[in-house]
């Protein structure tokens, strides 16, 4: 009789932790530089980047991954195991990842800590609250967004017209209800009744803003720069105007320190930011990952979605914006995604078929060519499941050697990392034998058209893109008021390379349908929507949230 396979919450219970300080130590951090949270848990003080400061570099590894599917990735999970192979095969690796969102977790989707014998832990705490660092966020988000109606109920010096307002609030709960509200009922004293509604807290821009920041200066600028609404005359009116921002740098001050915690295999793990991967940039933050580069000889991080989002966002953003080079990639993908990918049904996925396996192979194809266009070389991890047969697995690694990139069957989730030395191994043949070319996709100096369309043919593989009335109009004002020299952040579906989710595999013939423009000055990116982007997801039939439980002596059940 076989055994029971334990969940992600059980094995992280049972995992021997060390204290976090012995994990710094080794790592190069003294304590004086920790504000420990409990005993697992801290935070890193920024002073200790100006004492690494001339300290070089280790090698920058980014894992991303095929368009996501109902069928499973397990992008994070390959991620931890791939550090923990690296560091088992005597490297000194360090893994740099997002912080979950509290929404997804009570909803549908889960955490984001790994799984099986590839998490970090303290994986109930990182799933949970944490270090706080995503309620600073909502706070100083809801800050600016009191200040706004206070503003106009005080007399409005700045001429702020009610209508034209685009900076809503924030809740890190999955919140239908919430989307759309009427605020300032109940006469003069209760302020300006107007419309307006809430966002996650991770699509909030001050998410992003965390993220890309590269000190403490630079995020209360960035703040200082969030353009909130449009006067009656339609003249931006940013958070700097209503001295909001130096209150919202207080209220982020701790917020911005890294999150030092370690894997099952007591590794150190950074864990830092969690902005949305298709309404922001997907992406850890650039502290966290400098940081981990000062302190290790390869950092391994990884962008949210498949390659066509989180990697592109990660190149163009993130990398431009915090000065970093990547090394190389790995792509996950799983012979059960592709051959969703390839048409067949997800109650089918446990049958062998090799012809839809080889059809749903093009979706992995174009996002290592993705990867290509930005002069890097990529691995594919074979994300590893119980019912791949072999002929399926030895098909999937033979159609990668066909177009030349290495790939590895990866079984960290079973085995953590013995179950991707493979994988690590043919990390390190590129990462010593390739040299490294990385380039950036366009030119800041392009036109918002010009540098949108770039990213639809070459990454999406659109024939081209086709803007709304609307879209052209607001491309047209945010030229001309001085931002059209911002990288754009595309917000897409994830579950397509096209912007329909109905478009599996790898869609041809198809164009992208801008229906808006938004403006995230304070991050510092140009945001064309594409189809129904939500940014407040709503809780499913029977959410996550109704398995979970806490014990009488503080064990908490059910969570993942």
């Amino acid at each position: 009789m076989e055994r029971p396979i334990p969940s992600d919450i059980e094995i992280a219970l049972k995992a021997k932790k060390k204290p976090i300080m012995e994990i710094a130590e080794n790592l190069g951090i003294k304590g004086d530089d920790l504000e420990l949270f409990g005993k697992y848990k801290a935070k890193v003080s920024l002073d200790l980047m100006k004492r690494l400061e001339k300290t070089p570099d280790g090698k920058l590894i980014l894992v991303t991954a095929i368009t996501p599917t109902p069928a499973g990735e397990g992008k994070t999970t390959n991620s931890i195991g791939l550090t923990d192979a690296l560091n088992r095969l005597g490297k000194k690796a360090v893994v740099a990842l997002r912080e979950p969102s509290l929404g997804p977790n009570f909803g549908i989707k889960g955490g984001a800590a790994g799984g099986g014998y590839s998490q970090v832990v303290p994986m109930e705490d990182i799933n949970l609250h944490f270090t706080g660092d995503i309620h600073a966020v909502t706070y100083a988000h809801n800050l600016l967004a009191a200040m706004i109606d206070n503003h106009i109920h005080q007399g409005n010096e700045l001429n702020i017209d009610p209508r034209k307002i685009v900076f809503r609030r924030v809740l890190d709960l999955n919140d239908r209800a919430l989307r759309f509200v009427v605020c300032g009922l109940g006469g003069p004293k209760n302020g300006v009744p107007r419309e307006t509604g809430f966002d996650i807290s991770v699509a909030s821009e001050i998410m992003a803003i965390l993220c890309l920041s590269l000190n403490l200066e630079d995020l209360k600028e960035r703040m200082g720069r969030i353009v909130v609404g449009y006067t009656y005359d339609d003249k931006p009116v940013t958070a700097a105007q209503l001295e909001a921002h130096g209150a919202m740098a207080v209220l982020m001050k701790d917020a911005i320190k890294p999150n030092l915690v370690q894997t099952l295999e007591n590794n150190p793990a950074f864990i830092h930011g969690g902005p949305f991967a298709n309404i922001a940039h997907g992406c850890n933050s650039i502290i966290a990952t400098k940081m981990a580069l000062k302190l290790a000889d390869y950092v391994v991080t990884e962008a949210g979605f498949g390659a066509d989002l989180g990697a592109e966002k990660f190149f163009n953003l993130k990398c431009r914006y915090g000065g970093l080079r990547p090394s190389g990639v790995v792509v996950v993908a799983s012979v059960r995604a592709l051959k969703f990918h390839g048409g067949i049904s997800r109650e089918c996925l446990g049958e062998e078929n090799l012809s839809v396996l080889k059809k749903g192979f093009e979706n992995l194809k174009k996002h290592v060519e993705n990867i290509q266009k930005f002069g890097l070389s990529a691995v594919v991890a074979i994300n590893h499941f119980p019912e791949d047969s072999e002929r399926e697995l030895d098909c999937l690694l033979d159609m990668c050697s066909q177009i030349g990139v290495p790939a590895a069957v990866s079984e960290v989730w079973e085995k953590g990392s013995k179950g991707g030395l493979e994988l690590a191994e043919k990390l390190l043949d590129i990462l010593e034998n390739k040299g490294e070319d990385f380039r950036l996709l366009y030119d800041l100096e392009l036109p918002i058209k010009e540098k949108i369309e770039i990213i639809a043919k070459e990454i999406y593989g659109a024939d081209g893109v086709d803007y709304s009335p609307t879209a052209l109009n607001q491309i047209e004002k945010f030229e001309h008021m001085g931002y059209g020299k911002l990288p754009i952040c595309m917000a897409k579906t994830q579950y397509s390379l096209s912007d329909d989710p109905a478009k599996i595999g790898r869609p041809r013939g198809f164009t992208i349908n801008v229906r808006e423009v938004r403006l995230s000055a304070g991050a510092g990116f140009i945001v064309p929507v594409t189809g129904d982007i939500m940014t407040m997801p709503g809780l499913p039939k029977k959410p996550a949230a109704c398995k979970m439980d806490i014990d009488a002596d503080g064990t908490i059940r059910g969570l993942f």
